[in-house]
């Protein structure tokens, strides 16, 4: 028995949503009185994961594993879950790692909860906390006996170091062909993604064209935050739609946002109600995005952004 936990990586790094994932899975892991494992493909670096408790590494290096798939990676977890005797697997909250949570459940036969943000309330029986009605409220779900599989909403449970000397082992699993293929890979431009932010400064139409962006992107390079549009500004072409944040776009959960020019549409604060502080600046005071909003300021962009970016400057 014991916890495993998938360490997502991209080009040889982890992501941070990894040692989330494995943070969590080290402080269920101690609740439950069990070792923790983390399982990595294609990944030279092992060091850095025993920062955060991981006792034994399981390293995968194969080729057939260079771009995700959710048939070869769940099938490959799989295999490890039954080697490793584990009863508990932690996913993070990417859309990879939901995708491969649902396939992996489904061979397994297994129960998969997403969205968690908290450790298990009890153990027996098996109760999590996660978020539903599109972050609007909390349910707590009793998960059946058996395998349980667990993916961790970012920013929910944060990275807690807990060094240990961890043991490192390569595992080969068998191979499976998949008819997945990868077309196109659209990669974020920024220096931090949206996925990873602490902060995340986002635009909408009230910037009026995508000349004006160069404001949005100084307020975030100052507050060291990734940026993000609305769905109209996306679809426009202002922005990449890697950037586009919403219900129908990338989920938001991060410790600030703010919104500039962003009226509030329902899909869009459906996407970022999991955000732990939200920001509004809008020169339109019925904007509907002040009802949803922990601060407002009501005030046209174009003189508020630039004040705020020195004042932010000067505290610095």
């Amino acid at each position: 028995m014991g916890v495993l936990v998938y360490i997502e990586s991209e080009e040889n790094k982890y992501k941070k949503t990894a040692y989330e994932a494995l943070s969590y899975g080290k402080a269920l892991a101690d609740k439950m009185g069990v070792k923790v494992s983390g399982l990595v493909f294609n990944c030279s670096d092992t060091d850095s994961l025993k920062k955060y408790g991981a006792d034994k590494i399981i390293t995968i290096d194969n080729s057939d594993f260079e771009k995700f798939s959710s048939k070869k990676y769940s099938h490959a977890l799989a295999e490890v879950i039954k080697s490793e005797n584990s009863s508990v697997v932690i996913l993070s909250s990417s859309a990879d790692s939901k995708f491969l949570g649902a396939h992996l459940s489904g061979i397994t036969d297994s129960s998969y909860v997403s969205n968690v943000v908290g450790i298990p309330e009890s153990i027996s029986p098996f109760v999590v906390k996660r978020t539903c009605f599109t972050n609007k409220a909390f349910s707590s779900t009793e998960m059946i006996d058996g395998l349980r599989i667990i993916s961790v909403s970012s920013n929910s449970f944060g990275m807690i170091e807990s060094f240990n000397d961890s043991t490192v082992e390569s595992f080969s699993p068998e191979k499976v062909n998949s008819n997945q293929r990868t077309i196109k890979i659209e990669k974020e431009t920024g220096s931090i993604t949206i996925a990873d932010a602490d902060i995340v400064v986002s635009a909408g139409r009230g910037l009026k064209g995508p000349e004006n962006w160069e404001m949005i992107e100084s307020l975030a390079d100052t507050l060291g935050a990734a940026t993000a549009c609305s769905k109209p500004v996306s679809d426009m072409g202002w922005r990449p739609h890697s950037e586009h944040v919403g219900q129908t776009g990338k989920p938001v959960s991060s410790n600030l946002y703010i919104a500039i020019g962003i009226s509030g549409a329902i899909q869009h604060l459906a996407g970022i109600n999991s955000s732990k502080v939200k920001v509004v600046i809008n020169s339109d005071p019925e904007a509907p995005f002040f009802k949803a909003a922990d601060y407002g300021v009501v005030g046209d962009a174009f003189e508020v952004i630039p004040e705020l970016i020195e004042k932010l400057k000067d505290r610095k």
